[in-house]
């Protein structure tokens, strides 16, 4: 009681925070979709611009910073050169023409609405040192608040169980009574789900927790993102560059695929990576292919991201995980549903401080005893 009390209200405040934007970023591209005009171009019987000309031509809008890759969408779509750096924080992306290489327009995806969602439920908006390891431990411990509730919730008598199911309210029943039954009551429904946010989230937040799950289910790959090294030496460069022909031959090989994200190699001695969509709005099947970039060779990596159709049951589960936690995994219903449990799951610090709250400080009302008067 004591333990689920006080670390009840040591997170609730972050717990709320972190529940509430995370209902707001459940339904991210479908709101976006309402108002953000990706931009459409007029489709051509001519090929795209190669990867190093994309490349090329974004970098003359931020020359100093990192090109991490560039995707490539259906005919009628515009190229996105992707910028990234880690530190100082940096994440821009230049839409072009994908036949002229016009530059359509620049999106900065660290700034608007969502954005500032997502820094409020990563980092509570403060500095990420600071931020992220109070969100990280705070939902490690929302597990155990869990946990703790749980046990105290269940009925030491089983002919008591049906009231603890439902709400039993009358006209006469005290407002401290609903908040019990709204805490405790609304709290087992939504335990499971909870749970599974609160996991997802602490499988993301913790690299120790997200390999030691993974070797738990069976995982016996390279628990990390693992980009694999060239099979073949530097060789002098011809006229054709050979990354520049990758995407044609992917088109070639898996046409149906929504999109294909070539990532440009970070030095001379490691492989092309190529994302490859199969789904809008989940990411667990896509496909994460390897090539010499030298000669284009497909190199198999011994990470848990390679092709979806080589992976067992193990890799498809951690690769599900920001699936599950957002609800992607089941659609739109699933969606509705992480919304809900979140929404849900943001009441229980309210219901719960007030619940100490009524306790801690209620009046103790003194009741006068009746004593006999003295005779003078």
């Amino acid at each position: 009681m004591a333990l689920h009390r006080i670390l009840g209200i040591a997170t609730g405040l972050v717990v709320f925070i972190v529940s509430i934007t995370g209902c707001l970023w459940v339904f991210r591209d479908e709101i976006e979709s309402l108002y953000v005009d990706h931009g459409q171009v007029q489709a051509e019987n001519s090929e795209m611009l190669s990867a190093t000309r994309a490349r090329d031509i974004a970098k003359t809008v931020f020359p100093e910073k990192h090109v991490h890759g560039t995707l490539y969408g259906q005919p009628d779509e515009p190229l996105e050169v992707i910028f990234y750096e880690l530190e100082p924080e940096f994440y821009q992306s230049v839409f072009l023409n994908p036949y002229s290489g016009e530059i359509l327009y620049v999106k900065d995806h660290l700034s608007g609405f969502f954005a500032f969602v997502l820094k409020g439920h990563v980092r509570l908006w403060l500095p990420p040192v600071i931020g992220e390891h109070v969100v990280s431990i705070s939902v490690l411990l929302f597990m155990f608040i869990l946990i703790s509730g749980l046990i105290l919730w269940w009925p030491k008598k089983r002919t008591n169980l049906k009231q603890r199911l439902k709400f039993d309210w009358k006209a006469s029943t005290r407002w401290k009574r609903k908040n019990f039954d709204l805490h405790s009551v609304v709290g087992f429904y939504v335990y499971s789900l909870g749970l599974v946010l609160a996991f997802t989230g602490s499988v993301m937040a913790y690299d120790w927790f997200y390999s030691s799950y993974y070797k738990g289910i069976g995982g016996e790959k390279i628990a990390t993102f693992y980009i694999p090294n060239n099979t073949s030496e530097k060789s002098e460069e011809g006229e054709t560059i050979p990354m520049n022909n990758l995407i044609g031959k992917l088109k070639k090989e898996d046409p149906t695929a929504l999109s294909y994200e070539i990532h440009y190699p970070f030095a001379d001695s490691t492989s092309i990576y190529v994302e490859v969509t199969r789904n809008e709005g989940i990411y667990y099947e896509n496909d994460y292919r390897y090539f010499d970039q030298y000669t284009l060779e497909e190199i198999e990596t011994d990470g848990i991201y390679g092709k979806y159709a080589d992976a067992n049951v193990s890799d498809k589960l951690i690769r599900m995980n920001y699936d599950i936690h957002v609800g992607a995994i089941g659609g739109l219903a699933g969606k509705i549903i992480a919304f809900l449990a979140s929404l849900v799951v943001a009441s229980l610090p309210v219901t719960g401080v007030l619940l100490w709250y009524g306790r801690k400080f209620k009046k103790n009302t003194k009741v006068a005893r009746w004593q006999p008067s003295r005779a003078v």
